[in-house]
C-alpha cells in the first residue's frame, strides 16, 4: 500500500497513525498517549490529563464529538460515554 505521508515527522498537527479503543478504568492507564479522544456516544468522560496532577470531566460530549487532550487515564467513575476511541 502506498503511503504519501511515510517521510513526514509526525506532530501534533499531523493525522493519527494509531487508533485503538479506550475501555474505562479507575486504575489502568491508556496503552498509549493519545493525541486525542473520538466519542462514539456521548455522555461525560472522566479523564486524567498528560501532566496533570488531577482528573477531570468533559460534560455533555456529544456522540460523534471529540476531546482534544492528551489523556494518561479515562476513568470508569463518572464517566458515561461510551464507544471511545484514542487517536494516536
Amino acid at each position: 500500500m502506498s503511503d504519501k505521508l511515510q517521510n513526514s515527522a509526525q506532530s501534533v498537527l499531523t493525522p493519527s497513525e494509531n487508533a485503538f479503543a479506550v475501555s474505562p478504568d479507575d486504575n489502568e492507564p491508556l496503552a498509549s498517549v493519545p493525541k486525542y479522544l473520538y466519542v462514539g456516544f456521548g455522555g461525560a468522560v472522566t479523564l486524567r490529563a498528560l501532566d496533570a496532577s488531577d482528573d477531570v470531566v468533559f460534560e455533555n460530549v456529544p456522540s460523534g464529538g471529540y476531546i482534544y487532550v492528551r489523556a494518561t487515564h479515562v476513568r470508569a467513575t463518572g464517566t458515561t460515554a461510551t464507544s471511545i476511541v484514542a487517536c494516536a
